[in-house]
């Protein structure tokens, strides 16, 4: 059964972390680049982070660039995004997406497979 479940949202405070994770099964995860996204309110699925599926390059948008780090463990079949730096704009949910291959980019439509997202609200 395929399946892309996220994990480690929640609440927390302006200038705070969060690690988020993004844990697969029925995929060999090695085949796959793996990206992040988030979509606030009103707003389009914006790309986030992106590695390739061996791991050995990452990309980051201007506005997580400096603050997110992506990584991933292919053996364990999970992927993390550890977010430092919080402000209330990153407030979304956020998803996880495989796509096939070994590059990686941050368009939404080039990934095959979405998790159902978990919710960071940054917020005192």
């Amino acid at each position: 059964q395929l399946q892309i479940v996220e994990s480690g949202g929640g609440l927390v405070q302006p200038g705070g972390s969060l690690k988020l994770s993004c844990s697969v099964s029925g995929f060999n995860l090695a085949e796959y680049a793996i990206g992040w996204f988030r979509q606030a309110p009103g707003k389009e699925r914006e790309g986030l982070s992106c590695i390739s599926s061996a791991g050995g390059l990452a990309n980051y948008a201007d506005s997580v660039k400096g603050r997110f780090t992506i990584s991933r463990d292919n053996a364990k079949n999970t992927a993390f995004l550890q977010m430092n730096s919080l402000a209330p704009e990153d407030t979304a949910v956020y998803y996880c997406a495989l796509s096939r291959g070994f590059y990686c980019n941050l368009v939404f439509y080039e990934y095959d497979y979405w998790g159902q997202g978990t919710q960071v609200t940054v917020s005192s």
